[in-house]
């Protein structure tokens, strides 16, 4: 765990064949932004990505992992389908009635010479998702298939 309460990011966790991470922070926002940052750097180095372009995002769930599962999905399928490499991202939540997040996202058109490419992401999983607070900080914990 992170040592600090003030703390944001994110962190690998020991899985045998898949990423398996660690976001964390002091909201549900900074959890998800962590997280959206954590899939971004399995795929290609996130700290060559210039904030040229804003996209919107949207997601929704029934509870916090349906909301993290939809959530990172739709941050894949930018990448996937659009060819957008994200480097920042400012989640919003709104609870009423279903969870939704509405996210601004900053990033630039995907160029594997200036990005990298690390390795595909196949898919989100619901494998081990959780999404809990503890010690006064939120953690995301989740597996990309690869």
């Amino acid at each position: 765990m992170p040592a600090r309460a003030t703390a944001k990011g994110y962190r690998p966790l020991e899985h045998t064949t898949d990423a398996y991470w660690e976001a964390y922070g002091r909201s549900l926002e900074e959890v998800f932004e962590a997280a959206a940052l954590a899939l971004m750097d399995t795929i290609l180095d996130v700290k060559r990505v210039e904030p040229l372009l804003e996209v919107r995002l949207k997601a929704s769930g029934f509870d916090l992992e349906s909301l993290l599962y939809s959530w990172l999905e739709g941050v894949l399928l930018k990448l996937v389908v659009d060819k957008l490499a994200l480097c920042r991202f400012e989640p919003s939540i709104i609870r009423q009635g279903e969870l939704q997040l509405k996210a601004k996202a900053r990033g630039e058109p995907f160029d594997s010479r200036k990005h990298g490419y690390k390795v595909e992401v196949k898919a989100v999983t619901y494998h081990r998702m959780e999404v809990f607070q503890e010690g006064g900080l939120w953690y995301a914990r989740f597996v990309l298939d690869l």
